[in-house]
């Protein structure tokens, strides 16, 4: 397994972290590890979803989502 330093992290981010790890009851290498484990993934998913190929709808997503909502409005209403 291999070692990360992190040097110069600043007061403010440092105490968060060690609140954080804290009330979790877990170390903050732990909480760290996590972190950056957790923004890879988002990283490696945004990288992927690039791969993909866009859809043309049509029409706005957000007239979709409109009407959507207005149908469910009418049914509940």
């Amino acid at each position: 397994m291999s070692n990360l330093q992190v040097r110069n992290v600043p007061a403010e981010l440092h105490e968060r972290l060690r609140r954080h790890a804290r009330e979790r009851n877990r170390t903050m290498s732990a909480i760290v590890l996590c972190a950056v484990e957790r923004e890879l993934e988002r990283w490696e998913w945004q990288e992927r979803l690039a791969q993909h190929p866009t859809t043309d709808l049509g029409v706005d997503a957000a007239t979709i989502i409109a009407e959507e909502r207005a149908r469910r409005d009418r049914e509940l209403g």
